[in-house]
């Protein structure tokens, strides 16, 4: 056949380059200095005033109170009713509080008052790792501390804070793990076959995290799971770098039984040492169901465990089955943009010295010019993965996927915007890594020019400035600061506020 005959050659498209994971810099002093700066400023921000109420706030009419009974019996008291849903260690952590201050409002919101700047912290260190940027790392810290839904969530004695603070403390120590894992295969050019990685502290730690947060509720279980995966996948990523010929075996076969037990059987474990109370105690909720049911199609195992197993199977008919309504309700599809915040204090009828009317709201609500960008900043991270398949936002997107794509499983289920703590910094991550965007590159191929990255500058402390300003705008409204009524409608922007 002639050349000119011959039919054209289809190539495959070219696949995108997979974008490397960025080197840390070496600021490591001056990145801890700013990260303790922001620390210190959390902290202090959010415990002033932290008393008011002194009343309990909407679920914490059922943890203080367990945790009080922690406290003295060293478990939840079986008080006849089934409202104790949740696994002990986020009632223990509040009990700490009401051991140092007593049984009051302080006591039993302190130790959320750490928790929350325990996970402002920690996504400080994470984005700086994520990002290989201090300065980035400080934005997403920052985006965190200034905002209205974590600020409340971290003053309030429930137990999504300690999730939080449990999950992405669990994901940082895993982001690790992987960095070193890589570190270690680069230094062995040349080992074709893969070699044994040893102990890995930082997925043992990860591990154990994970176990706690699952301690806390039931929720954390998804981002063991997802995450324990995507481990595995970054295992391939080293031995793929490093150019094994079978790089998914070599993961499998290096990898796997480390991680079998390092985040399969030590959560587990760790979950069950949250219980500990609760097999030691006479009178906690279900102990002895299984001495009052003998029979068993498995005799051979512990009556404690049987009763502890079926206690968790009642645990989960009531969580599938929580369908009441609730004035505060929400679904997840609305937790984006600020749709159904939940009113924790609004009390009637106080008037200032001149008889007019007084308002005192208080109302967990995440900083609007914040949240409002989130579902962008997540169409954003979709676009990085598919043309860069970018690892920075594919963790990201996990730690989304884990923590808010779970809750439309079962959307009859009666549930309120709170359950967006867990996975709040990771959707902090996804506007920290589109900022990183609008602020150019300092290295690789496509590194911006000094102009493009002082425009770029520019235009991230513009927003965050409009964030901190927002942030400073509903202050009163969330921390219960006297207003008049007009200043109160002021800072209600949708009819689904009130």
């Amino acid at each position: 056949m002639d050349d000119e005959t011959a039919p054209p050659v289809r190539r495959r498209p070219r696949r995108p380059a997979r974008q490397l994971t960025p080197p840390l810099p070496t600021d490591r002093v001056l990145s801890w200095v700013l990260t303790a700066v922001l620390g210190v400023a959390t902290f202090v921000s959010r415990l002033w005033d932290l008393s008011y109420p002194g009343d309990l706030l909407f679920d914490e009419a059922y943890y203080p109170p367990e945790a009080n009974e922690v406290l003295e019996w060293g478990y939840e008291y079986n008080r006849g009713y089934t409202f104790i849903v949740h696994p002990p260690l986020g009632k223990l952590l509040i009990s700490l509080g009401i051991k140092v201050f007593g049984y009051d409002s302080t006591g039993w919101r302190f130790p959320s008052l750490v928790a929350g700047t325990v996970a402002v912290v920690v996504l400080t260190r994470l984005a700086r790792r994520l990002t290989g940027s201090t300065l980035l790392g400080v934005v997403a810290g920052l985006l965190m501390a200034l905002d209205g839904f974590a600020f409340t969530v971290g003053r309030i004695g429930l137990l999504d804070v300690f999730l939080q603070a449990f999950v992405v403390s669990a994901v940082a120590c895993l982001v690790v793990d992987r960095d070193r894992v890589r570190a270690r295969v680069r230094a062995h050019v040349g080992a074709a076959t893969g070699f044994a990685l040893g102990p890995r502290g930082w997925r043992i730690a990860a591990g154990v995290l994970f176990g706690c947060a699952a301690g806390v509720k039931w929720s954390g279980v998804y981002f063991l799971a997802f995450f324990a995966v995507l481990s595995l996948f970054w295992d391939r990523a080293a031995w793929r770098e490093l150019g094994v010929p079978s790089p998914t075996r070599t993961a499998l076969r290096r990898g796997l039984p480390g991680a079998a037990w390092a985040l399969g059987v030590l959560p587990v474990l760790a979950y069950l040492a949250t219980f500990t109370g609760w097999f030691r105690g006479e009178n906690s909720q279900g102990r002895h169901w299984a001495e009052q049911h003998p029979d068993t199609a498995w005799p051979w195992i512990p009556d404690p465990l049987r009763s502890l197993w079926h206690m968790h199977g009642e645990w989960l008919s009531f969580h599938n089955g929580l369908s009441t309504p609730h004035p505060w309700e929400s679904g997840p599809w609305s937790w984006l943009v600020d749709g159904r915040p939940i009113l924790l204090w609004n009390p009637q009828g106080l008037t200032d010295s001149a008889g007019d009317q007084v308002i005192r709201y208080i109302l967990m609500v995440g900083t609007p010019t914040l949240w409002l960008v989130f579902a962008p900043a997540m169409l954003w991270l979709l676009w990085r993965i598919v043309a860069r398949r970018d690892p920075a936002a594919i963790t990201v997107a996990v730690g989304i996927a884990a923590g808010w794509l779970t809750w439309f499983v079962n959307l009859e289920r009666t549930m309120f915007i709170f359950y967006m703590a867990p996975v709040l910094p990771f959707f902090v991550l996804a506007v920290t890594l589109a900022l990183q965007d609008v602020l150019g590159r300092q290295t690789g191929p496509d590194r911006a020019t000094p102009f493009r990255r002082q425009l770029g500058l520019g235009a991230v402390s513009l927003y965050l400035a409009v964030v901190a300003l927002t942030f400073v705008f509903f202050y009163p409204v969330l921390t219960g600061q006297p207003l008049s009524y007009a200043d109160w409608v002021q800072r209600m922007w949708f009819p689904s506020w009130f």
